[in-house]
């Protein structure tokens, strides 16, 4: 496990908080991280192979007047979440916000689906997330925050094809709903954000089925990663504290 960082003061309405986003160095997670740290907390963040994406956004965080921490660890690998959580928690003296953003896609026929990406989409979208929950919760302080990224898809699949994806997506509604009853007691309010089509480099607003994903929006538009990172902000902040065991859409409409 690879690990680079910088540091810094301020204050704002996260000050003194410390949060960890997984899959941080790019799209909704680097979004999600940046806001954040915009609010006011240092914020850890995990990539797999983008080290130099990283280490722009840690750059950009610093540049805020916050600390930003990049951990190089493969979220398929149970060892690397467990020693990512580790460490941040040791480095920074404290767990506020968990931030379970990583995630990957395998779109098919259910019988073109093989079992490499069967196994790989469950490791990442599924058993990750409950592995650094499960880490994290011995670190994170009582009135803590644990957020998920889900998907549209998750409830509502208008295509074929998106089984798999979909089916990842959904496990973490029951995860979500379990430890928000878990964790309540603590203060510790558990939720999940979908996100609807988002300008991302896996799935561009250019790229080749973006007409038909606008398609099935009420507004006719992709969203940004920003967008979904102001709802993540909203739940990790105090305005969020009686939230708990819910799922917030940011789909432009797409379960309308």
């Amino acid at each position: 496990m690879e690990m680079t960082g910088t540091a810094a003061s301020g204050a704002a309405a996260l000050d003194g908080k410390v949060a960890l986003v997984t899959g941080g160095s790019r799209g909704i997670g680097a979004a999600v991280a940046l806001r954040l740290a915009e609010e006011g907390a240092d914020v850890a963040l995990t990539y797999q192979d983008s080290a130099e994406r990283a280490e722009e956004v840690v750059a950009k965080i610093t540049a805020m007047g916050r600390t930003g921490w990049a951990v190089r660890a493969d979220s398929a690998d149970p060892e690397a979440v467990r020693a990512a959580v580790a460490a941040v928690a040791e480095r920074f003296g404290r767990l506020d916000v968990l931030v379970n953003n990583a995630g990957v896609g395998a779109m098919g026929p259910i019988e073109e689906v093989g079992l490499d990406d069967l196994d790989r989409v469950l490791e990442v979208n599924v058993r990750a997330p409950y592995l650094y929950a499960q880490a994290a919760v011995g670190h994170l302080a009582d009135g803590g925050r644990i957020v998920s990224i889900g998907s549209c898809i998750a409830q509502r699949v208008p295509f074929p094809g998106g089984t798999l994806y979909a089916t990842s997506k959904a496990a973490l509604i029951g995860l979500t709903k379990g430890l928000a009853r878990e964790l309540g007691p603590r203060g510790i309010t558990v939720n999940l954000v979908h996100p609807g089509p988002i300008d991302t480099e896996m799935n561009p607003a250019d790229g080749e089925s973006a007409d038909f994903q606008r398609s099935l929006t009420a507004l006719g538009r992709y969203g940004t990663g920003s967008e979904v990172a102001a709802a993540v902000a909203y739940l990790a902040g105090e305005d969020g504290r009686y939230v708990s065991g819910a799922q917030l859409a940011v789909d432009g409409g797409f379960a309308a």
